[in-house]
């Protein structure tokens, strides 16, 4: 149980990488706190994972909201008495050329992909100081690194994502918090549904690797991170991406 006791917020938690994280922390002894927008399945997601009686929560949160962001780490405090770690996972994509992107279509990425990652570290590590010790993880992506057509938006955010943590993780490291980031490659989730088997094959040519990755895989990494087992490990951005970054470097 390498979670044992510990509890943790996790943002965008009603489906995908987010979910796969709140079940593989759940099995490892964490207490969970998923949180996604109301709107979600995220309660009925929460209640059905719920076996233990009040070890995985449902707390729904916008993080464009600063006051939504912040009720959720008190509200966890409230319920589960800590904040011992955090993943601020939730995000949106957005593809679309630079010259056909509208303010409104730029700053909505940038307000959830970038600003609300701040929000959640900023209300987490005022919770994870006054304690003092946590595990901060910011999700990031490949493109945080890499650029991509068409990803203006998602790719300003992620590389912003990433340098962030740098930064916070220099701040925290005196009060006791670690704050590393995360960049996932190509996820085989329903995302990529819509995809031709011609453009599904050419994405997965380009991860040497030979497939697409997984949500659990993704959240091995996250337990990783946010176990003790990575004490010595802070500012760190971890590449799980099957090769793909690594000739693009």
């Amino acid at each position: 149980m390498r979670l044992q006791g510990k509890n943790m917020i996790v943002t965008g938690g009603a489906s995908g990488i987010g979910l796969a994280t709140v079940e593989r922390c759940l099995r490892e002894g964490a207490n969970l706190v998923l949180s996604d927008l109301a709107a979600s399945d995220g309660a009925a997601r929460a209640q059905a994972l719920d076996g233990h009686g009040g070890r995985c929560l449902f707390m729904p949160c916008d993080v464009t909201s600063s006051g939504q962001v912040d009720a959720l780490v008190a509200g966890t405090v409230k319920q589960l008495g800590s904040v011992d770690a955090v993943f601020s996972n939730a995000g949106v994509g957005g593809l679309r050329p630079a010259h056909e992107m509208s303010d409104a279509d730029w700053l909505r990425v940038i307000d959830i992909n970038l600003s609300g990652v701040f929000r959640v570290a900023r209300a987490a590590l005022q919770q994870m100081y006054a304690q003092g010790s946590g595990s901060l993880l910011n999700c990031s992506s490949i493109l945080g690194g890499l650029g991509q057509s068409g990803a203006v938006a998602y790719s300003a955010a992620k590389a912003g994502v990433v340098n962030m943590t740098r930064t916070l993780a220099i701040e925290a490291a005196p009060r006791g918090v670690r704050v590393n980031s995360i960049g996932p490659g190509y996820i085989d989730t329903p995302l990529l549904n819509d995809l031709s088997p011609e453009m599904r094959q050419a994405l997965i040519a380009l991860h040497p690797i030979g497939r697409l990755g997984r949500s659990d895989e993704i959240a091995n990494a996250v337990l990783f991170l946010a176990s003790d087992e990575a004490s010595y490990v802070t500012g760190s951005h971890l590449l799980v991406d099957g090769g793909y970054s690594a000739g693009k470097s």
